[in-house]
């Protein structure tokens, strides 16, 4: 189960422990780790960390994000996108700024824009109403 913890910094963040399978939409207000595996999509208006052993199967969508684990899905980030030498990345990303560590894997295209020119090129906004998310 989800659940928010206070950081030493007074800011509150988002937590999917390792073990932990979702499946569904998260919408979230603040920062976000995923440790465990999610079947869905993530709309995060902060930071997105998905750990080593992190999984997600669906599309993400946030201001800033670092990964480590996997996805198979599309990642719009407003801001910076880290992928760290253990990603594996099956999807296309848009992105304002990338930075990839030698040995992450990005099966996918990359197209790289301005912040507004994220949602404009894809016609998907970044943060869009939950209500209005289409399943697949």
């Amino acid at each position: 189960m989800a659940k928010t913890n206070e950081e030493p910094s007074g800011g509150l963040h988002n937590v999917l422990a390792t073990g932990t399978v979702l499946t569904g939409t998260i919408v979230a207000e603040s920062d976000f780790r995923l440790d465990g595996s999610v079947e869905g999509e993530i709309n995060c208006k902060g930071k997105i960390v998905i750990g080593p052993k992190g999984y997600v199967k669906g599309n993400i969508m946030t201001e800033n994000a670092e990964i480590f684990g996997n996805i198979d899905g599309i990642i719009r980030v407003r801001e910076r996108l880290i992928l760290k030498s253990s990603a594996v990345i099956k999807g296309d990303i848009f992105i304002q700024t990338l930075e990839i560590e030698p040995g992450a894997k990005l099966n996918g295209s990359c197209t790289m824009s301005g912040k507004e020119a994220i949602a404009a090129t894809t016609g998907i906004p970044v943060y869009p109403n939950p209500a209005n998310v289409q399943k697949k």
